[in-house]
């Protein structure tokens, strides 16, 4: 899995690609969100359009991230899920712990 990323106005958009997954994504994840808060980044973006799969070691990264981020003062939030991957957390409710947005413009605004 691949983690481009890139910056708009101080918030900086992951844009994962492929599977989040046990032994593939998660670590990548994990690995990413600490890179960009270790480089300065706190207000996180992902970008879950390319994504094509997520299973529990990916929505429990997800949710390990997002505490991290959350306890350094930063906030993480979600964009352009997939309906698998919408259908996913919501189904385990952890829809209701991120703010997910549809609209770029929309979500950076929200930061």
């Amino acid at each position: 899995m691949t983690f481009p990323s890139r910056t708009i106005a101080g918030v900086t958009i992951l844009e994962p690609s492929g599977k989040l997954t046990i032994a593939r994504g998660d670590i990548a994840l994990r690995d990413t969100v600490d890179e960009t808060m270790s480089s300065g980044s706190n207000n996180i973006l992902v970008d879950f359009h390319k994504v094509s799969r997520m299973d529990s070691s990916g929505i429990a990264e997800l949710v390990a991230a997002f505490k991290r981020v959350t306890e350094s003062g930063g906030q993480m939030k979600l964009m352009r899920l997939p309906s698998n991957i919408r259908d996913v957390l919501n189904i385990t409710q952890i829809d209701q712990v991120f703010d997910i947005f549809d609209d770029e413009d929309e979500a950076v605004a929200s930061f």
